[in-house]
């Protein structure tokens, strides 16, 4: 057992919560990293054992564009500021891991520039992929190149150049010597070199006891990046989509149906696959927005911290504020928050509360880590589950309807149960459980044992029944109109909304085909998702086709 695999993370995009410039102009330092030294305190507070806290080193823009890799932004601080600020976490109890943006790097980086001035002569010429001296791009180089997502902006690294790879693996080094770091999150780890990640872990294995590697990938078999040889963990994009769409669209089938897609993958429990769980981060909006009926906050982030995998919070949205992306832009995504404005917020704001209480459950429950999952019932509307681990069973009850429900669920061998948010108990007759799942809401029924004087996390009434809480923002300094900070949430009870076309997902026990082509129809409308609006129109286009081999090519058809 490791770290990670009781890991609650906490993820910050500092130039956005620093309230940096857009734009770098390398002139002089500004020690805007010690500002987040209060947020060390809250991220504890709100249960978080673990930061995820990147880009961060010298770039251009927004942060992957980067310029050195062994100098902090100077918009941020100096590498003094890193140091401290991650003993700061450790000293905490917060493990701290970065981004590695190790596809691309900016065309301020030395090596390219190198080229600029040398062009054939450049001993960094094979740094990049197919640098073509007789091609020329938007900046008039007078060559071409490969880049990432069509941006020459993010020139792309040769991972199979020994020179690049020796390189950054140095450069891991650097920062575990340096800084002391944890662990890595792989950018755009989906398109790295397979080979390449394979010497990346073997250097996260030299370097330190227990160093993590976690990628960022979208879709596809995850096993082939999470293995003793690659990675440890991946980004589970897969039930990002399904927590909102399940709950927009009042389709659990969509949720339990990704679950069993992952068990296929990888068993849940003791085994090392652990995915990355989010319900929003800084490439996609804020959950809160995402929701059609903001009183399922509740039973998402229920699910978020209770299905197998590692649950992360993304910056204020644990204050449950709004973020929509806006003519193509990331900004609202990424605002500058000010603490003094939400120090009070584990107390005022129920979103708040409703964080910090799942995250004091689940670090004192282990079978919400370690623990076998295992459906008990599925309706669209209703949804249970249990982790069952060391002899003990955790039952997992969530209800995305705007009336009570209850059922009688298998139980373990405890005598009692009781709800870990509400402190409700109940007896166990006859192998069963009959518990009551309140209006868009749920509850996580944990064995009580006798003399068991285990409390509840203490999350009021109001909370369960459906977070309406109002969100507070501060304007990030020097940004345009559309990088302004979310505006305040006018959150009003809202009916349940007319459902939307959702994939078909089979009932329990549906053919492996079936699987197959609701997920590949679940990938392409999440990718159509990232790329724009999706109309109910494009939605039925897609859920219309069950050709195996046409949804592939579909699929392949956005890369």
């Amino acid at each position: 057992m490791a770290w990670y695999d009781e890991a609650i993370f906490y993820h910050i995009y500092p130039l956005g919560l620093c309230g940096a410039p857009r734009e770098n102009t390398y002139e002089g330092v500004t020690h805007r990293l010690r500002e987040l030294d209060p947020w060390i305190d809250h991220i504890r507070e709100i249960g978080c054992n673990a930061l995820y806290i990147g880009p961060l080193f010298e770039s251009v823009g927004h942060g992957y564009e980067t310029t050195d890799y062994r100098k902090l932004d100077c918009r941020l601080g100096d590498n003094d500021d890193l140091k401290a600020f991650v003993k700061k976490c450790h000293d905490k109890g917060i493990k701290v891991i970065l981004d590695g943006v190790f596809n691309h790097t900016g065309r301020d980086f030395f090596a390219f520039k190198d080229i600029k001035e040398h062009r054939e002569s450049s001993r960094y010429r094979d740094w990049y992929c197919n640098v073509n001296f007789y091609g020329n791009n938007e900046y008039n180089d007078g060559f071409s190149y490969d880049n990432w997502g069509g941006y020459n902006l993010l020139v792309k690294l040769n991972q199979r150049n020994p020179e690049v790879k020796d390189y950054i693996c140095d450069t891991i080094r650097f920062w575990v010597s340096e800084f002391d770091i944890d662990g890595l999150r792989l950018d755009a780890a989906d398109v790295l070199d397979f080979d390449f990640m394979k010497a990346l872990r073997a250097t996260a294995n030299d370097v330190k006891p227990d160093f993590w590697l976690m990628g960022e990938v979208i879709h596809g078999d995850y096993t082939r990046w999470v293995n003793e040889g690659t990675l440890h963990s991946v980004t589970n994009y897969v039930m990002h989509k399904a927590l909102y769409s399940g709950h927009n669209d009042h389709n659990y089938f969509e949720i339990a149906h990704t679950q069993r897609r992952l068990e296929g993958m990888g068993k849940s429990g003791l085994s090392s696959f652990k995915l990355y769980n989010f319900v929003d981060n800084h490439d996609v909006e804020r959950i809160y927005t995402k929701l059609s009926n903001k009183a399922h906050y509740t039973p998402v982030h229920i699910l978020l911290y209770t299905l197998p995998g590692i649950p992360s919070i993304y910056y204020g949205s644990e204050f449950a504020i709004e973020g929509r992306k806006e003519r193509g832009s990331d900004a609202s995504l990424r605002p500058a928050l000010r603490y003094d404005d939400y120090k009070d917020a584990v107390n005022s704001n129920p979103a708040t509360k409703l964080i910090a209480a799942l995250g004091k459950v689940r670090r004192e429950t282990p079978e919400l880590s370690y623990g076998d999952y295992n459906e008990l019932r599925l309706t669209n509307r209703q949804y249970a589950f249990s982790r069952s681990y060391n002899g003990r069973t955790v039952v997992v009850t969530v209800n995305n309807d705007d009336s009570d429900f209850v059922m009688a669920l298998p139980a373990g061998s405890a005598p009692e149960y009781m709800g870990a948010l509400s402190g409700e108990k109940v007896s166990v007759s006859n192998g069963q459980i009959t518990v009551n799942i309140r209006a868009n809401s749920g509850e996580i029924w944990v064995p009580l044992s006798s003399g068991d004087n285990r409390t509840a996390a203490g999350i009021p009434d109001t909370v369960t029944q459906g977070v309406q809480p109002k969100a507070q923002g501060t304007v990030p300094e020097q940004k345009a109109p559309e990088a302004s900070a979310p505006q305040p949430a006018q959150a009003q009870p809202q009916s349940a909304p007319q459902p939307a076309p959702s994939a078909p997902a089979p009932a329990q026990g549906g053919t492996y085909e079936e699987g197959i082509i609701a997920g590949l129809q679940q990938a392409i409308i999440a990718i159509m998702e990232k790329n724009g609006p999706v109309t109910d129109q494009m939605r039925r286009d897609v859920l219309n086709n069950t050709h195996h081999d046409s949804l592939i090519t579909w699929v392949k058809s956005f890369r």
